[in-house]
């Protein structure tokens, strides 16, 4: 019979293991951002959610959190502050396997202007739609945030956060990391091309055909 500690230790492992890869990879500095994956749990549904302000190299398994569905928490360490929108989409999302936040150079810098990713780049459709929306500004970790994310959100796996950085959920943590470092080079191709003018944008039909083929990419036989 397989130990029940190496079961509860696995996922908590794939979870720092993948925080500890924000920094190198450019996705965050210091202790910002944050990422959780579903998990069961000792019997328990919920989720498992990097602590608050600690570095992740300095990460151990007993400082990851267990987050129970109505909010309250299991473990010595306080949840990350932005909780309530990793929350939200996995009350609401029944897709969404890991969520991760990033405070990116080039999704802050774009994020700062407050304005959607137009459809520059067939990629843009990576990510569910035409564009990537920002969400409305608010303070962070507020429910006024989490509420704007998640409608920045809908039909779309990523979004910006006004003044902030990026949200994207994948189906687990090293999904959602491939997704935000995809949605990090959108950033910065679009700030680049930006700065020599106006970039062409693909139209709805164009966008349309790459969404149809978009729904079987990646799949293989």
């Amino acid at each position: 019979m397989p130990d029940p500690s190496e079961s509860i230790s696995e996922p908590r492992r794939r979870l720092i293991d993948t925080a500890r890869r924000m920094a190198p990879s450019g996705l965050n500095r210091g202790t910002a951002g944050n990422l959780s994956m579903r998990v069961r749990e000792n019997g328990e549904d919920g989720y498992l959610i990097t602590p608050s302000g600690m570095d992740y190299d300095a990460l151990a398994s007993e400082d990851i959190v267990f987050m129970r569905p109505d909010g309250t928490s299991i473990g010595h360490r306080k949840p990350s502050s932005e909780w309530r929108f990793h929350h939200d989409l996995y009350a609401r999302r029944p897709e969404v396997g890991a969520v991760l936040h990033a405070h990116s150079p080039f999704a802050v810098s774009l994020s700062c202007l407050r304005r959607d990713i137009p459809p520059f780049h067939y990629m843009i459709a990576r990510f569910g739609g035409d564009t990537i929306r920002c969400a409305d500004y608010a303070t962070f970790g507020t429910q006024a945030l989490s509420d704007h994310a998640l409608a920045a959100m809908r039909e779309r796996c990523a979004c910006l956060l006004a003044s902030h950085g990026m949200l994207v959920f994948g189906q687990t943590p090293e999904h959602a990391f491939g997704l935000a470092l995809e949605l990090e080079t959108l950033c910065e191709q679009y700030w680049r091309a930006s700065h020599l003018g106006a970039p062409v944008l693909l139209s709805g039909e164009e966008m349309r055909a790459v969404l149809e083929k978009f729904a079987g990419y990646g799949q293989q036989a």
